[in-house]
């Protein structure tokens, strides 16, 4: 926020701080983190949003509340991502401060993002939410993962390149065997090194990116071991 100055009109002033939670390396932001960055925010009279694509994942991992971990530590705007935990396209936006949703059905239009029938997606959440349904779901991304760490972690043809904290483990492996497996046909993607963790890769090495979903089996983890 620093990089803004207030009073110099020849750039763009910062109207929101975004995190993603869980973020892009597999890991969540605790309460206590969140509320910091919140009142980085207030100090400089922005708004916080947070990216929930992988939403519940990152709520199953920390153990606490929708609430303890969006308006009690002090996030204005939550994009809640159903998508990649059991829906088909479904997300919502959710304002703690509903006067802060005033024109968002006009920005919304402006944009072009009306889509057609929408109660059609919008019913999912119904099941979603029924008997903590999406709570067990992310539970269980969550529990494939650990279980493909722990394996990867005995593994001499792989490396973990940090524990992972929700439904996505990022390994270590040369480009040969990384071929040989997808050429096995294993899916998975090679991810660029994030300035957030301190890794090093040897010489024909390359950080790849499993991920693990609500549907995802013991069999599936032990198919890709066993490659």
């Amino acid at each position: 926020l620093a990089r803004f100055p207030r009073d110099f009109v020849h750039g763009g002033q910062p109207m929101a701080v975004s995190i993603s939670q869980a973020t892009e390396v597999g890991t969540v932001y605790s309460t206590n983190d969140i509320a910091a960055i919140s009142k980085v925010c207030r100090d400089h009279d922005v708004a916080l949003h947070m990216d929930g694509a992988r939403f519940a994942n990152a709520l199953v991992s920390l153990g606490c509340s929708p609430a303890e971990m969006t308006w009690q530590s002090g996030v204005d705007v939550l994009s809640l991502g159903a998508t990649k935990n059991g829906c088909w396209c479904a997300e919502a936006l959710v304002f703690m401060d509903p006067d802060r949703a005033r024109n968002l059905p006009f920005i919304q239009k402006r944009a072009g993002q009306l889509f057609s029938k929408t109660r059609f997606i919008t019913a999912q959440f119904e099941a979603w939410f029924h008997d903590a349904l999406w709570l067990e779901l992310a539970h269980r991304a969550n529990l494939m993962a650990a279980r493909l760490a722990r394996a990867i972690d005995q593994s001499n043809a792989m490396q973990l390149a940090w524990q992972p904290q929700t439904n996505e483990v990022f390994v270590i492996m040369r480009e040969e065997e990384a071929r040989r497996r997808k050429d096995a046909g294993a899916l998975f993607h090679q991810w660029s090194l994030p300035h957030s963790q301190d890794v090093t890769l040897a010489e024909g090495e390359n950080l790849y990116r499993l991920v693990t979903s609500f549907s995802s089996t013991s069999d599936h983890i032990e198919s890709f071991l066993a490659i």
